[in-house]
């Protein structure tokens, strides 16, 4: 049948949809596992991917105006066809798929997915949008409604209105591709036609496979936003110091304290994370002792000189890339989380050696998960002191500096090049 590939392309995304709103899982690991986007073309596999990030950033959007034009909410069993609503409002409206091809993909998909009662719904809400879908579209308050309201309240309340909408700018956007070379950054950048930034970071706007980049293959770089590579930054010279690396997988930063001479010792208590980690590290020929453990429970045999713990969190910060995340999250997910950090930070504080630093870290926007430790760990912790962050340790970008001199990156920072990842750091020292 001549429709074939475009049925599959699109029953793919609606099961990916089912996969990460109803299921939990993320978007990257739906995709990564599905079995009928293995087997097709490259150009279906990008079109899939880009129907499914497009539909996660304007899922607000998207549901607003379906459901506008439902009487009453789709039943729980039904659920498939709330997917199969949402991929045709999104090829109609947001990716310029052609009209009679989004309708009509939809509406076979209704049928072959055992919907058939559904199917005039889905004919009427889509052809609906073709005809006036636009208007409805510059109605709306698209940076309101493409945040869940739970977050919209939470970053209102920490940052204002103002950076709140500014935030949803950035996620609707996107983010450019950010690179750490090992050795001369301006020479890396001319073989990837990229532009350097401050800390060494090279931004790329090639779209296309990871793994067909230049220098990829024999290690020249890695992978790891802006925002990240600054927070790694922190840590100041390595250069034959000790470092552990916490909950270190896939290991931007245990890369960085590598390449910079460090002493690294990498941790984390995933097996499958632990294999993509050394994966990294063996592409860039970099020496690492590399340990599958809990640091919760595990100790060094010696202290080290820096201890960065970049600890499991929302991951709100990351959603121009990973728009999933806004909707797979909860504010209860937030509390067990912030009391999973909070005991990680007091496990990382013991090994530390005087004199030493650590590095506490999230890439999330939930104050609860970054200034809020800061007093609780002071005050258990009297042998550390509050070390600001510094204009020398951020390279004169002072707008991810904030009160009381922690690193707080927002998507909408550096915007005139494009943004980076939502990240806080906050960095202590052990008493002598």
């Amino acid at each position: 049948m001549k429709h074939e590939p475009a049925l599959k392309t699109r029953a793919a995304a609606t099961s990916i949809l089912g996969s990460v709103l109803r299921s939990g899982q993320a978007f990257d690991g739906a995709f990564a596992k599905n079995d009928d986007i293995n087997l097709m073309s490259s150009r279906d596999r990008a079109f899939v991917y880009n129907l499914c990030l497009t539909t996660f950033r304007r899922l607000g959007q998207i549901d607003a105006l379906i459901c506008k034009h439902l009487k009453k909410p789709l039943p729980n069993d039904v659920q498939p066809v709330a997917d199969i609503l949402r991929i045709g409002t999104c090829q109609i409206l947001f990716l310029n798929v052609a009209d009679h091809a989004a309708v009509s993909t939809c509406v076979e998909l209704t049928r072959k997915k055992g919907h058939s009662a559904h199917i005039k719904l889905v004919n009427a809400v889509l052809r609906g949008f073709t005809r006036k879908g636009q208007s409805l579209v510059a109605e709306q308050d698209e940076a309101f409604l493409n945040i869940p309201r739970w977050l919209w309240d939470s970053w209102l309340l920490e940052y204002g209105e103002a950076s709140c909408r500014q935030i949803a700018t950035a996620h609707l956007h996107g983010g450019a591709l950010d690179l750490s070379p090992i050795g001369d950054p301006n020479a890396c950048s001319t073989l990837l036609n990229g532009n350097v930034l401050p800390p060494g970071t090279i931004r790329i706007s090639t779209k296309g496979q990871i793994r067909d980049l230049p220098g990829f293959q024999n290690g020249k770089w890695w992978v790891q936003d802006l925002a990240a590579r600054m927070v790694a930054g922190l840590a100041g010279d390595v250069s034959e110091k000790s470092v552990l690396d916490l909950c270190a997988a896939p290991g931007g930063k245990t890369a960085y304290f590598a390449a910079g001479g460090g002493k690294v010792t990498a941790i984390d208590r995933s097996k499958v994370r632990i294999h993509r980690l050394k994966e990294n590290l063996d592409r860039l020929q970099l020496s690492v002792k590399i340990i599958q453990e809990d640091a919760l429970s595990w100790r060094p045999r010696e202290t080290a000189d820096v201890v960065m713990l970049d600890a499991p969190c929302s991951a709100t910060g990351t959603a121009r890339r990973h728009p999933d995340v806004l909707w797979t999250k909860t504010g209860t997910d937030v509390i067990k989380l912030v009391n999973l950090q909070r005991r990680l930070l007091r496990a990382a504080a013991e090994m530390v050696t005087p004199g030493g630093i650590l590095i506490f870290a999230t890439c999330s926007l939930q104050p609860e998960e970054g200034s809020g430790h800061i007093n609780d760990f002071l005050q258990n912790h009297s042998n550390f002191s509050f070390s600001p962050v510094t204009s020398t340790d951020v390279h004169g970008l002072h707008e991810v500096i904030s009160d009381p001199g922690v690193f707080r990156s927002l998507p909408c920072h550096f915007a005139f090049e494009g943004g980076m990842d939502g990240f806080f750091a906050a960095r202590f020292q052990r008493d002598n």
